[in-house]
């Protein structure tokens, strides 16, 4: 049984790259917060100035360190500087070996297959690297878009926890759970 905090993920496919994020990645993280879109279906606001996100930067950092959330910046293979969304697993549950993933993309990169590819590399790095037993998401109903990402790799719908959770910007929630166990993928 595996601990993701042993060390912050460098996981490399031949689609994505999520890596840390630093310092010179605020222009294109600002891209990402500054943009209302983006939230329509997370939590959390956005940030209309760079300080603040700059400030993000170092938090990703201090949170890993606390062993609260592992934060990535998601990169293209051909162009490995330019940022392109933000990849998270978080709530870590060491006596059910379970961990909970998110991402959220530049608006500019949506439709692209990215997300897709993004949670297929959080799944094989979870799996096969780390050994964690469930990997679950939580996902609005109205974001049909995010549903398919989950489905493509191969994550089962459980249901909808309705009215379950308060998000940051958006209010109580309904939300659908999703969830992959290694036995879901053995017959692939």
């Amino acid at each position: 049984m595996g601990n993701p905090y042993t060390k912050l993920p460098y996981i490399v496919t031949d689609k994505v790259i999520l890596r840390k994020i630093v310092d010179t990645d605020i222009e294109g993280l600002f891209e990402i917060y500054n943009n209302k879109n983006v939230f329509t279906y997370i939590p959390g606001d956005i940030k209309k100035n760079k300080e603040t996100v700059q400030n993000m930067i170092g938090h990703f950092e201090r949170d890993f360190h606390k062993r609260k959330t592992i934060f990535l910046g998601i990169y293209l293979p051909e162009a490995p500087e330019q940022i392109v969304g933000v990849a998270e697993m978080f709530e870590y549950d060491d006596k059910v070996n379970m961990i909970t993933i998110g991402y959220r993309l530049n608006e500019r990169y949506w439709g692209k297959g990215i997300a897709t590819q993004t949670v297929k590399a959080m799944v094989d790095y979870l799996f096969n690297t780390v050994g964690i037993n469930r990997i679950q998401a939580f996902v609005m109903p109205a974001n049909v878009k995010s549903q398919k990402v989950l489905e493509k790799n191969n994550f089962i719908k459980e249901g909808i926890l309705r009215q379950s959770q308060h998000w940051k910007g958006i209010g109580v929630v309904d939300l659908i759970v999703y969830s992959l166990l290694p036995s879901d993928t053995e017959s692939q």
